[in-house]
This record gives structure tokens, C-alpha cells and sequence, in this order.
């Protein structure tokens, strides 16, 4: 039995499974300890209950999915006005370096995935998508690249960036705390807030915008990246139609920087947290879990080789260029968990080291704003010239 839904139900049934992921993360602890997204939650069951459809024949759902490069545009779109040149001169020389040194490790995730993908035989793009796509780029980025490697003839690209990007999850919550602490004792460091000069990267807000006004400058900056992303492919790069309104909004955040128009980041982040849950949830309900089968050892090998880079890059590199000190072990901690993960999990290890040892307040705000900020900005591209290099 084949079910076939048009847009309006699609996006109903899509509601309805959202809805089902965040009672999922309510009730099971296991998920808000490692902070799995509720679209993820209720995609994956959903998807799992295709998989018993397919493999016992019963039952097959068509979904109409006219929707998903639009939210997929619009989710990218409100990441790129997060790139004010404002707030980053505001983090000082240590913030520069902190970018410097996120932007270098998705270079070597990328390097690390496609070297061992050489190795065990599978498409070198697969270690794109298990390298900066799913690790530093989380979930969203592993949705949204994967459809792109796959229109290239790499099989299974989006399943395989979801289930790394899941893996991601998990480890960066487990490994951060663990870096922090063998830094902290083995250095014998000590918190000294008192003495620290707490950074402000809070953005101005106090103009109010309508949320007309402000969803009018997102639908018009998308429309502007569709242009740029065209201009852009004449350079003979392929760029990833998405991307166009990453550039795009961050050239309106600083022009409205420049002229004194603060905008309502507030709304600007509503609209890109509503737009990525709907935008993962269609995505995760369309994998072809099945598909992974074959993968299972090839990703093993390069998930856990990805750990073990992210863990030595935050207690080697990290560490020491944020100072050798107290923070910069707790940034080692927040790097672990941003490296692997995303934000939320950076956070959490951030604050689960400074309930234990003491306050480190530049850490905890420097940290996820830097790296939120150069790895949304900088992933993209540097995915995107990796798919030209490879494919």
C-alpha cells in the first residue's frame, strides 16, 4: 500500500511529527542529556517506522517536499546575519585567534574524513559529509549539503551526514568535561573571575522592528543571495544555492551595522529556529535508513578517528592558544562540544566545568558567539570548495 500526501499535508504530517519528537524528548532523559533535537527525535522514529514498511512490505508514504530548499534558504539566510563585524572586533585579539582556530579545524575534519575514506574504499565526499558537514556543522548543515554530494552521484550522502552528525552529538558531550578536567589538574588551574574583564558580545537591540518589517528584510536578503549565488557560480566554483544567502546577509547585517540600523536579531533567530526544525524534520522523515547498512564500518573508523582529533585538537591547540589558563581550559571544553556537536552542547560543557571548578565568564560568553558566528559564516564555504575538489 503506497500513501501519497500533497504540500498541505506533508507539512501537516511534518507538524504532527515534530510535535511528537519534543514529547519524545521530554519523557526520555537520554535525549536532553545529549541534547538531541526534537525534529531529529521525530524525524528518526518516523523514519524507522518507514524502514519496517520497506523491509515487511506493507506500507509506503510519498511525501511532497516543495517546501524544503525554500526553508533550507531561509534557515541559511538567518545564520548569515549573525556575522557582524561589530561584535567580532569586540572579542578582542583572543577572539581572533578562537576563529583562526575553529575555521582551521574544519579544514582538518574535512582532511581527516576524505584521507580515511581513501583508505577504506568508499567516495571521498562520504568524508566530507562525516567530516566539517556533520561535525561543526551539525545536524542542519548534514540535511542541507547532503542532497548537493548526492546530485553528484555520491550515494547515501544525506543518511551518512545525519548519522554522523547524531554520533557528533553524543561524543561532544561526553568529552568535553573530560579534556577540562585533566587540563585543570594536571596545570593545577584556578578560576580568577574577579580579575577578568567580562567581554559584552550582546548585540543592541533597543530599536523595536515589527516582525513584518523584520521577515521583509530576511524574504528580500534571500532574494538578493539568489542573485549573488549566481554571480558566484560564473567564477567557475559550483556553489550550493543556499549559500548565496549566507553572503547575502551578512552584507546587509554590516551595511545596517555601518548605517545605525540595528535589526531585531531576536526575530531574525525565531524565524531560523522555526524554518531549520520544519527544514530537518521534512529531511529526516525522507532518509533511507537502509542505506547505511553497508556504511556501518567505513563510519565507525572515521567517527571515532574524528573524536579522537576533536579531543587532541582542544587539549594541544585550543588550550594553548586561549592563554594556558583557566578559561582556556573550559574553552578547551566548549571547543569539544561545538568541534563534535553544536552550540547547546558547548554550552552545557562549558557550565557543567564551571559549576565544578569556578566562574569563567569570557569562556562562557566568547566561546559560543565566536564560534557560532565563523563556523556558519566560513562552513559553507569551505564545504563547497572540498565538493569542487572531490567530486
Amino acid at each position: 500500500m503506497n500513501i501519497t500526501l500533497d504540500l498541505v499535508q506533508t507539512m501537516g504530517l511534518a507538524v504532527v511529527v515534530l510535535f511528537l519528537g519534543r514529547y519524545f524528548k521530554g519523557k526520555v532523559p537520554i535525549f536532553q542529556k545529549y541534547f538531541i533535537p526534537a525534529p531529529v527525535i521525530g524525524g528518526l522514529f518516523y523514519a524507522i517506522l518507514m524502514l519496517i514498511g520497506k523491509q515487511t512490505g506493507l506500507y509506503t508514504v510519498t511525501l511532497d517536499k516543495g517546501l524544503t530548499n525554500f526553508l533550507l534558504v531561509l534557515f541559511f539566510t538567518c545564520t548569515g546575519f549573525m556575522a557582524s563585524l561589530h561584535v567580532i572586533k569586540r572579542s578582542g585579539k583572543q577572539g581572533a585567534i578562537l576563529a583562526v582556530a575553529a575555521v582551521s579545524l574544519l579544514f582538518l575534519q574535512n582532511l581527516l574524513g576524505i584521507g580515511l575514506s581513501k583508505l577504506l574504499g568508499i567516495h571521498a565526499l562520504l568524508g566530507v559529509s562525516m567530516g566539517s558537514v556533520a561535525m561543526s556543522g551539525g545536524i542542519g548543515s548534514a540535511a542541507a549539503f547532503g542532497p548537493s554530494f548526492e546530485a553528484l552521484g555520491v550515494q547515501s550522502a544525506t543518511v551518512t551526514g545525519i548519522a554522523a552528525a547524531t554520533f557528533g552529538l553524543v561524543m561532544g558531550s561526553l568529552v568535553g568535561g573530560p579534556v577540562a578536567k585533566r587540563l585543570i589538574e594536571k596545570f593545577d588551574l584556578k578560576s580568577s573571575a574577579n580579575n577578568n574583564e567580562v567581554v559584552d558580545l550582546e548585540d543592541d537591540d533597543a530599536h523595536k522592528r515589527t516582525p513584518l518589517g523584520t521577515v521583509s528584510v530576511v524574504l528580500l536578503t534571500m532574494a538578493f543571495g539568489s542573485v549573488l549565488v549566481l554571480l558566484l557560480n560564473k567564477t567557475g566554483i559550483t556553489f550550493p544555492y543556499y549559500v548565496g544567502g549566507v553572503f547575502a546577509a551578512a552584507i546587509v547585517r554590516n551595511v545596517c551595522d555601518y548605517n545605525d540600523y540595528k535589526l531585531k536579531m531576536s526575530h531574525i533567530d525565531l524565524i531560523g529556529s522555526i524554518s531549520l526544525s520544519l527544514f530537518l524534520v521534512l529531511v529526516i522523515m525522507s532518509l533511507k535508513i537502509w542505506q547505511l547498512f553497508d556504511l556501518a564500518i567505513p563510519m565507525l573508523v572515521v567517527l571515532v578517528s574524528q573524536m579522537i582529533m576533536m579531543v587532541l585538537f582542544a587539549y594541544f591547540v585550543t588550550f594553548r592558544l586561549m592563554g594556558k589558563d583557566y578559561e582556556a581550559a573550559v574553552m578547551a571544553a566548549g571547543h569539544c562540544g561545538v568541534g563534535l556537536g553544536q552550540t547547546p552542547n558547548a554550552v552545557a560543557n562549558m557550565a557543567t566545568v564551571i559549576d565544578r571548578f569556578g566562574p569563567a565568564p569570557n569562556a562562557a560568553v566568547m566561546l559560543p558567539v565566536i564560534t557560532v558566528i565563523f563556523i556558519n559564516i566560513c562552513n559553507p564555504f569551505i564545504i563547497t570548495l572540498f565538493m569542487n575538489l572531490f567530486s
